[in-house]
């Protein structure tokens, strides 16, 4: 099958890759290369990176409503437009146009986590399962009919980059499922209850601050989706820290208040108070600092009993 795809980070390259094996890939659209952190050196998507060790061409548009992007897929002539985090709404005009349409392959288990950051907001909410889904593309966002999903677990151990790992893979095989059943005319579709949809919109670095006041269970989750991306963190005597990880106590302690570091324990971390017990710093980095355990910020006496973060 000739397939256009559209993708840009590293969760779109297992699925560019399966489907390299077996169809046509006519090109890939990803998005315009930005400059690295610095400004400087000028840094390619990892699908672009993908498709110039592959051989197979690259299209970075800055837009998919402009004419003479319709008319280099026209050209391109796609049976199929496979969409896999590519970044961008994609217009009805082109919806349209593919023989066998545009699928997407979203990491979440719709219809709950439409939106921009899924596999975050998943860990967060406590859920015990994610999953992929593979869905038709709709105008309305991520709200297409499902062709198919697949399932995992969710560990207590789970970051957002274990889960994303795993996610990917899965996405790539229930892929590959999809596209043979699409070629072979036995694709099923599923319409979503629109009823039971839930979003998630990018996360600002406003988004990303640790609440002292919830619970120990919430902040465990808090940190571990936000782990290694966008990162959680709090404030310590005025200046960022950064927070990878964290360990929950049943311990209550009476004294001090939520947010206040109340005890240390040798080997582990210094402990901070929350709403229903405590939790220890297992992870962390100091602004302009490298990341350091808990048992390290207790060799370097980083915190001291009674201090507040905020």
């Amino acid at each position: 099958m000739r397939i256009l795809f559209m993708g840009t980070p590293e969760f779109a390259v297992p699925s560019l890759d399966t489907l390299r094996k077996k169809h046509e890939i006519v090109g890939i659209f990803t998005k315009v290369d930005k400059p690295n952190t610095r400004g400087k050196k000028i840094k390619y998507t990892p699908v672009k990176e993908y498709a110039l060790e592959n051989n197979i061409p690259i299209y970075q548009p800055n837009s998919l409503r402009t004419e003479e992007t319709f008319e280099l897929i026209k050209e391109l002539n796609p049976e199929l437009i496979v969409v896999v985090a590519y970044g961008k709404i994609i217009p009805n005009n082109i919806i349209e146009f593919p023989k066998y349409g545009i699928i997407n392959v979203h990491s979440s288990l719709l219809p709950k986590f439409r939106g921009a950051a899924p596999i975050n907001a998943a860990i967060i909410a406590g859920e015990k399962e994610s999953g992929v889904t593979i869905m038709d593309i709709a105008e309305e966002l991520d709200a297409g009919d499902i062709i198919l999903k697949g399932t995992t677990p969710i560990y207590e151990e789970d970051t957002f980059l274990t889960l994303h790992d795993r996610l990917k893979a899965i996405g790539a095989e229930k892929l590959d499922e999809a596209v043979e059943q699409i070629e072979a005319g036995t694709a099923k579709r599923e319409v979503q209850n629109h009823l039971e949809a839930t979003f998630v919109k990018p996360y600002k670095k406003t988004d990303c601050l640790v609440d002292w006041n919830k619970t120990k269970e919430e902040i465990f989750n808090f940190v571990r989706g936000m782990n290694p991306f966008p990162t959680a963190y709090t404030y310590h005597n005025e200046k960022v820290l950064k927070i990878y990880a964290i360990e929950k106590l049943d311990k209550i302690y009476e004294n001090g208040e939520n947010g206040e570091i109340v005890d240390s324990i040798k080997g582990k971390g210094f402990v901070v108070k929350v709403n229903n017990g405590s939790v220890i710093l297992t992870e962390i980095k100091p602004e302009n600092k490298k990341n350091i355990s808990g048992k390290d910020s207790i060799n370097g006496n980083l915190f001291k009993i009674g201090e507040v973060l905020k």
